[in-house]
């Protein structure tokens, strides 16, 4: 069985002035999201600026976010680090915090080898009974895991369920798709990219885990909703519709343009941790223009 299918939302950490994490409008966010229809919470992942939240920060957002949740959508912790013992511990403890699921992003900066991936992997899933997603965004971490090391992960380790596929190419994500087809491995493919979720849909995926989500949360859903129920022209009218607000939700570093978005439309989600800064004021012009196009301000 899937951990969800539909749209997972990689929740932004809001920040008071002082920098610290504002629990309050969290909460406020994750009732919001859950209202529009959002399938799942992810806490805690690059849009969550986890790599800058302190050990207690980040497992405290996760209490708080299953505590808060209390079971209406699933929550999936992201517990993933470039050390294979902070990811068991972050893991384990967000285990027994309650969450439903985990996303371990590959290691970043030691760019392991794909026999280290293998055993990261292991490693980490070995650790905890709770369903893993792998996540694979290259751009960011220097290592791509290759269809056939996703494929072999899954097939030594039951718990490895999904992986959050942020290639952005889409060749590689059908090899995956017909490795998983062709080895009857149970893995679940969800887009990491906002801009290809019906590609992604059209080859076995079961959905987004979402950054337009947080700004966007009723029509994320509907995409993937309206895909799966068998509407595909509605699907990919809604995909079409929302790429010139994707293009400039990633014109700088994810998860700047979406918190600058989210504060411009009056959410009040705070600033971003060094050494991500403000947005080039040519870029906020490309953003603020996609989101008044998208009727948002």
């Amino acid at each position: 069985m899937s951990i969800f299918e539909g749209a997972g939302v990689a929740i932004v950490t809001p920040f008071r002035p002082d920098g610290t994490v504002n629990y309050e409008k969290l909460s406020q966010l994750l009732d919001q999201q859950i209202a529009a229809g959002t399938d799942a919470i992810i806490i805690c992942g690059t849009t969550g600026e986890s790599s800058t939240l302190s050990m207690e920060e980040h497992k405290e957002c996760i209490r708080f976010t299953v505590e808060h949740v209390a079971g209406r959508v699933p929550v999936i912790a992201g517990t993933g680090s470039n050390s294979t013992e902070t990811a068991i511990e972050l893991s384990q403890d967000a285990e027994k915090d309650g969450a439903d699921a985990l996303l371990i992003v590959t290691p970043y900066y030691n760019k392991a080898t794909q026999k280290g991936l293998v055993e990261h992997y292991s490693l980490v899933a070995q650790s905890v009974s709770l369903p893993i997603i792998m996540y694979n965004v290259p751009s960011r971490t220097g290592t791509n895991i290759m269809p056939e090391t996703a494929v072999e992960i899954a097939k030594r380790n039951a718990n490895v369920v999904g992986i959050k596929d942020a290639v952005g190419n889409i060749s590689q994500t059908a090899k995956l798709a017909h490795l998983i087809k062709t080895e009857g491995v149970a893995l679940d493919i969800y887009s990491g990219n906002d801009d290809e979720v019906i590609p992604i849909l059209s080859l076995g995926g079961k959905g987004v885990i979402s950054v337009l989500s947080n700004v966007m949360p009723k029509e994320t859903h509907d995409m993937v909703a309206e895909y799966l129920h068998g509407d595909r022209d509605k699907a990919v009218a809604i995909q079409l519709d929302t790429i010139p607000l994707i293009g400039a939700l990633f014109c700088e570093v994810n998860p700047i343009p979406v918190k600058t978005a989210m504060n411009l439309m009056g959410m009040e989600v705070g600033g971003l941790r060094r050494p991500l800064s403000e947005m080039e004021p040519a870029n906020l012009q490309r953003l603020e223009k996609a989101l008044k196009d998208a009727g948002l301000l």
